[in-house]
């Protein structure tokens, strides 16, 4: 055989062999992908997987199917995705506390929130706020803080589980006041203000998405918003230091997540996406309205936020006192 023939066969072979995986790769996804969300329907990240799932199945022609696996703080769905196939099929949209409370204050965890995921990006932040039902018997945050003092642990307050951004939140308030409340945990936000709106429990420190359509109701009264600066979206509603407690700034926020070991360049495929589809207007004003601010990241970016507040959470938890179950 020719020598520049044998060249051009092994030239070819080798284009081959380096086209293999790049044309696999452009392929993705070729069939539908599962978004989990730990959580039951109707809350503020099933809200935003739903929202940013529907966008990535226009942009990829294949469905992004939203999986709600709700129950035991997240301990039910993310184990499912941390053993899932590292191959872009099985994707999770988590809330902040699942990442990085959750292995403080749970002795079993059946998963490592750093070592079995793969972050890919940030999507948005929310602020808490303080929520009650009854107007009457707290009429500001003040009147919630001095009725915790005065009887201790007779007050208490709804959150979406154990080590949830509402568990945690009212653990800082609790903290930092030097006061005690009856935690009552439920399978979700959703549940969580359910209970609220029926007078079954005192108050929630719940996501604003969460609670906003409430409010704008009048079912419920906002007494105060963990942020710096008041919400654009409920102005009257006062900052907890404008309502004489300072130190009380609680921000939680939601992230898209893959397998650990998924690869890279579909990491970066899926935050390419990602980013474009949260810096769309429409999509921005649409979170706005419900409360979130949009906050995209690069993978190390998130994985830092991921590994700074965990260390940030076990302070907390630790402060309060909680023994880990």
């Amino acid at each position: 055989m020719d020598i520049r023939r044998r060249f051009s066969i092994l030239a070819a072979f080798g284009a081959l062999a380096m086209a293999g995986p790049a044309a696999a790769q452009g392929k993705y996804p070729d069939h539908p992908v599962k978004l989990m969300v730990a959580l039951p329907a109707g809350g503020g990240v099933d809200m935003i997987a739903r929202l940013v799932g529907q966008r990535l199945a226009a942009v990829n022609g294949q469905p992004f199917v939203v999986d709600n696996k709700a129950g035991a703080s997240g301990r039910i769905g993310l184990p499912l995705v941390a053993k899932a196939a590292p191959d872009g099929y099985t994707l999770m949209a988590s809330p902040a506390s699942f990442l990085t409370t959750n292995q403080h204050i749970f002795k079993d965890m059946p998963y490592d929130a750093q070592a079995d995921f793969a972050p890919i990006t940030k999507l948005a932040n929310q602020a808490m706020v303080l929520v009650v039902k009854d107007r009457q018997k707290f009429a500001n945050a003040g009147a919630v803080l001095a009725a915790a003092k005065a009887r201790p642990e007779a007050v208490n307050y709804a959150s979406s589980g154990d080590g949830s951004p509402q568990h945690l939140a009212a653990l800082m308030f609790e903290t930092r006041m030097k006061v005690r409340m009856v935690h009552v945990p439920y399978k979700g936000g959703a549940l969580a203000i359910n209970d609220l709106l029926g007078g079954n429990v005192d108050m929630l420190f719940a996501p604003l998405p969460e609670a906003l359509p409430h409010v704008k109701a009048g079912k419920l009264t906002a007494l105060a918003i963990m942020s710096e600066q008041r919400s654009a979206l409920i102005p009257d509603v006062p900052t907890m230091r404008e309502a004489g407690i300072d130190n009380m700034v609680f921000q939680t926020w939601i992230g898209m997540l893959a397998p650990a070991r998924t690869p890279r360049p579909l990491v970066d495929q899926l935050n390419r996406q990602i980013h474009a589809i949260l810096g769309s207007e429409e999509v921005k004003a649409q979170l706005r309205e419900a409360g979130m601010d949009v906050a995209p990241t690069t993978p190390e970016q998130f994985a830092k936020t991921i590994a700074d507040e965990s260390r940030l959470h076990a302070e907390l938890v630790k402060a309060s006192g909680l023994v880990p179950q």
